[in-house]
């Protein structure tokens, strides 16, 4: 568990059905977790001390519900929430409330569409009280980050429907992103990247153009 910046806590572990390290987080100032998965050097006591506490989980896609049901069940049965174009990977449950791009999910925390890999695939922004140099983009799947910790690069071939068709929605969707004024880069596979986190997404979009 590390506070990626101030008010952002970030921590990962391994995916119980894919093995692969995920990353969540926390946005204190939202007080709404991203993604979560049991964290392997804190108990779940440590989210309910928080003051404040989190009152609701975000899924960035339907894919990332992972141990939702086990921080509900000690945080008092908080809302799940993701987006709507994914709701069918619910039906007969969990519990899963919708939204809609362009929703407002909290205080400073906005669903931008991203195209490609999947419908509901969704990155978040996060404007923080302190200006854009504490903002944030949350993504789902279509940007990833190595284990080596390497430059940022495509979720692989195999996990697209169409390769080619998937990567110009995605660069077409992320270069939008680049409007927006942020400096972290909150990613569900891979490490986090701070304050160079807009930086690194320009510099991945001019590798591919070239």
């Amino acid at each position: 568990m590390q506070e990626l910046v101030p008010g952002i806590h970030h921590w990962s572990a391994p995916h119980p059905r894919i093995g692969f390290r995920v990353s969540s987080y926390y946005v204190e100032a939202a007080r709404t977790l991203l993604d979560p998965i049991l964290p392997e050097d804190e108990d779940l006591d440590w989210f309910a001390r928080r003051d404040p506490a989190p009152r609701q989980i975000v899924l960035t896609n339907r894919h990332h519900y992972r141990h939702s049901d086990e921080f509900r069940e000690v945080l008092g049965g908080i809302p799940v929430r993701a987006c709507r174009a994914g709701m069918h990977e619910f039906e007969g449950g969990p519990e899963v409330e919708p939204f809609d791009f362009g929703d407002r999910l909290a205080e400073g925390v906005t669903a931008i569409e991203i195209g490609g890999i999947c419908p509901d695939d969704t990155a978040l922004f996060i404007e923080a009280a302190e200006g854009a140099g504490a903002n944030a983009i949350a993504l789902a799947d279509g940007l990833i980050r190595p284990p080596d910790g390497g430059p940022l690069c495509f979720v692989p071939d195999q996990l697209m429907g169409d390769p080619e068709r998937d990567k110009r929605a995605l660069l077409a969707s992320l270069s939008g992103l680049l409007e927006r004024d942020f400096e972290h880069l909150l990613l569900a596979h891979g490490e986090p990247l701070a304050r160079e986190g807009k930086r690194a997404l320009g510099e991945f979009l001019e590798s591919q153009a070239a």
